[in-house]
C-alpha cells in the first residue's frame, strides 16, 4: 500500500449498498419487532445497525495554560482544536481520550474528571472530554496536528476553533475555572 497516497483513503459513507455479511444488496425497511428503517439484506436476515461514533477527548492544563492543536487533517484543517478523536473498539472512553492527547499532541496526560458529555444528532454523534492535567511540557504532535501549544485564556484563538463542541468546552472550563469545583456539562449542540 506504500505506493497510494496517504490522501487516498477515505472514511466510508454511513449508507451501505451491500451487506458486510453474504454480498447481497441491501434493503430498506423496518426488521420486524424494530419501530426505525434499518438496511436488511433479505437474503441472509443480516440487520446492519448505524448508531452514533463517539468521539473523545481531553481539556489538558499545563499550569493554567490549556493544550490546543491544530489539525493537519479534514474536516477544519488549519483549524486549533482540542486533542480528540474518534473512540477505537476494546477501549474506555477515559482511554480512548488519553491515547488521541498523546496521538495528537504527544502528550503525557492524567485524566481527572468527566467535563462535558455533548449531544451533537447534526453528525450522529456524541462529544465527550475529560480534565486532564498535563504531566509535561514536552510535546510532539502527531501526524494529525500541524502543531500543538499551550494556551492562556486571553490567548485563545476562538475564531480559529475546528468545532462548536471545542469552543462551548473551552468556555465552560474558563467559566467553572472561576468557581470553587469544576462542574459537569451535559448539553445537546443545534443541528444547523
Amino acid at each position: 500500500m506504500s505506493d497510494l497516497p496517504a490522501d487516498f483513503f477515505f472514511p466510508a459513507p454511513r449508507q451501505q449498498r451491500y451487506c458486510s455479511q453474504c454480498g447481497n444488496l441491501l434493503t430498506r425497511a423496518t426488521p420486524p419487532g424494530d419501530n426505525r428503517v434499518r438496511d436488511l439484506c433479505r437474503h441472509c436476515g443480516a440487520v446492519h445497525y448505524q448508531n452514533p461514533r463517539m468521539v473523545v477527548g481531553c481539556v489538558p492544563v499545563w499550569r493554567g495554560k490549556v493544550l490546543l492543536c491544530r489539525r493537519a487533517i479534514e474536516p477544519r484543517y488549519g483549524a486549533w482544536t482540542l486533542p480528540a478523536g474518534f473512540m477505537e473498539l476494546e477501549e474506555t472512553t477515559e482511554e480512548g481520550a488519553l491515547r488521541e492527547t498523546l496521538e495528537e499532541a504527544g502528550a503525557q496526560v492524567e485524566a481527572g474528571p468527566l467535563f462535558t458529555v455533548i449531544d451533537v444528532p447534526g453528525v450522529n454523534q456524541v462529544h465527550i472530554y475529560y480534565l486532564a492535567n498535563v504531566l509535561s511540557e514536552k510535546l510532539d504532535p502527531g501526524p494529525e496536528s500541524l502543531e500543538a501549544a499551550f494556551f492562556d485564556e486571553a490567548d485563545i484563538p476562538w475564531d480559529q476553533l475546528s468545532f462548536l463542541s471545542v469552543s462551548s468546552t473551552l468556555r465552560h472550563f474558563f467559566e467553572d475555572r472561576k468557581q470553587p469545583e469544576f462542574g459537569m456539562h451535559r448539553y445537546t449542540l443545534p443541528v444547523h
